[in-house]
């Protein structure tokens, strides 16, 4: 599919009000995206678990104008206080998907939005936040143009949500999604993610993901600055064409349920990103001194046990602590004996994986 086939033609139904709320997950990428180009490309493909428990939830009650606006016209409420600080993203966003979605101007939003998840916890919630709204948009839509199939609501929908937040694109569907061109993976595409579409074996199906918060605050680089800065970046090549090796790599490991290859890579992917930021120009670092002491002691718990516990890491100081769950109660007690003293308050968060987003009403 093209851009142009998001671009729809003449609505057949008028919708004067009604309401939606949609619940979308936050996901963990285990080849990391890392760069992009103009309209939120990505430079490299992209996998992600889909997760469960991290989730955005958000109400989107429309009414129609009387007369179209000049501007977007919507309130934002964010576990229930007014904020007007977070309109400039959406507005934004809407401006971006307006010729997607052209009765956005017809329209008055009142968007209400809360998160699971602590605020200013250390997790993105751009990914689910932007999901979330690009679905209950989405089902506006299908109100307006019943012929929507499901296919193409989905589509869509990941190909609204990637231009607010390119990782967005990955949180519409479960369990393990896909984004960005790659020879090797069917119907992959730079516009939307996909459900991954090869054999994945039993071990993945229920892989749990214990999020440790090291440090809460907010981040000293943003990762739009993040992705810009790989545009003139000295590995920058090697790091795309790493992406894309590593995806080809995983197909056998996903099939075979090889647990030591999948650790190799989805380390390797976690420490590249970090590299990337350390060897830019301006160069910065965002682990913090507890992310590399926690490494460290799942280091020493793995050679000590065997077990198949490792982790990964979003452009920031969390660890996202990823293992089977079939090893859940053992690897649960060494987090909380020898990895919970490195968090922040001691705080952390118990996921797994999940299978997307849910509508809540309708």
């Amino acid at each position: 599919m093209t851009k142009k086939d998001f671009i729809p033609s003449e609505y057949t139904k008028l919708i004067a009000k009604g309401e939606v709320t949609w619940k979308s997950p936050s996901n963990i990428a285990l080849v990391k995206y890392w760069g992009k180009e103009a309209n939120q490309i990505p430079a490299n493909p992209s996998i992600s678990f889909t997760l469960n428990t991290c989730a955005t939830t958000t109400t989107v009650v429309y009414k129609k104008l009387e007369n179209k606006a000049q501007d977007f016209s919507f309130d934002l409420f964010f576990e229930g206080s007014l904020k007007e600080d977070f309109k400039p993203k959406i507005q934004t966003f809407f401006k971006r998907i307006e010729d997607y979605l052209p009765f956005l101007k017809n329209y008055h939003f009142k968007i209400e939005t809360s998160n699971s998840f602590p605020h200013s916890s250390g997790i993105a919630s751009s990914a689910s936040g932007l999901s979330a709204l690009a679905l209950a948009l989405m089902s506006l839509e299908k109100k307006l143009n019943p012929e929507i199939t499901q296919e193409y609501f989905i589509k869509k929908a990941s190909f609204l949500a990637r231009l607010g937040s390119g990782s967005a694109a990955r949180s519409i569907e479960g369990n393990l999604v896909q984004w960005g061109n790659h020879e090797g993976t069917t119907n992959s595409s730079n516009l939307y993610a996909i459900k991954y579409p090869y054999k994945v074996h039993e071990s993945f199906k229920k892989y749990q993901d214990t999020i440790l918060l090291v440090d809460k605050g907010q981040k000293e680089v943003s990762s739009t600055v993040g992705h810009n800065l790989m545009h003139n970046h000295p590995f920058a090549k090697e790091r795309f064409k790493q992406a894309h090796e590593n995806l080809d790599a995983l197909k056998d490991v996903f099939a075979n349920g090889d647990l030591k290859k999948f650790i190799e890579i989805v380390e390797s992917e976690a420490l590249t990103l970090h590299a990337m930021m350390m060897t830019s120009l301006p160069y910065f670092i965002l682990m913090k001194p507890n992310t590399l002491e926690i490494i460290n002691k799942i280091w020493a718990f793995r050679k000590r046990t065997n077990k198949n516990v490792c982790f990964t890491l979003d452009a920031g100081a969390n660890v996202h602590v990823l293992y089977p769950e079939f090893e859940k109660e053992e690897t649960l007690q060494f987090i909380k004996d020898e990895l919970v003293a490195y968090c922040q308050n001691g705080q952390y968060i118990c996921d797994q994986i999940g299978l997307g987003a849910i509508q809540l009403n309708s």
